[in-house]
C-alpha cells in the first residue's frame, strides 16, 4: 500500500487521539498491543514481539542437530543422594 493519510489529532480528556484506517492496520499488523516510541518529530508505532515467539521452532532444530546437550556433566551432591526422592 504505502500510501500517506492525513487525519486530525481528537482530544478526548486528557489524551490525544488518532485514528488509523483499518486498510492500515491489518498491513502493518497492528493488532491489540502496540509499542510506541518518539524518533525526533515522528511518533513511530508498531506491532508488539512476543520475547519467545519462534524458540519452540528453533529448539527443535537445535535438537535434530543434537545441539541441545548439556554442556557440563550433572553432579550429584550429598543432598540428592540421601533427601531426594525419584
Amino acid at each position: 500500500m504505502n500510501k500517506t493519510v492525513r487525519t486530525k489529532v481528537i482530544k478526548i480528556g486528557n489524551s490525544r487521539w488518532v485514528r488509523i484506517p483499518h486498510t492500515m492496520l491489518e498491513e502493518a499488523g497492528l493488532t491489540d498491543k502496540v509499542e510506541m516510541k518518539v524518533d525526533g518529530d515522528k511518533l513511530i508505532i508498531h506491532a508488539t514481539h512476543l520475547p519467545r515467539h519462534g524458540w519452540e521452532n528453533l529448539f527443535a532444530v537445535m535438537a535434530n542437530q543434537g545441539d541441545d546437550r548439556l554442556l557440563d556433566e550433572p553432579l550429584s551432591t550429598q543432598w540428592d543422594e540421601e533427601e531426594w526422592t525419584w
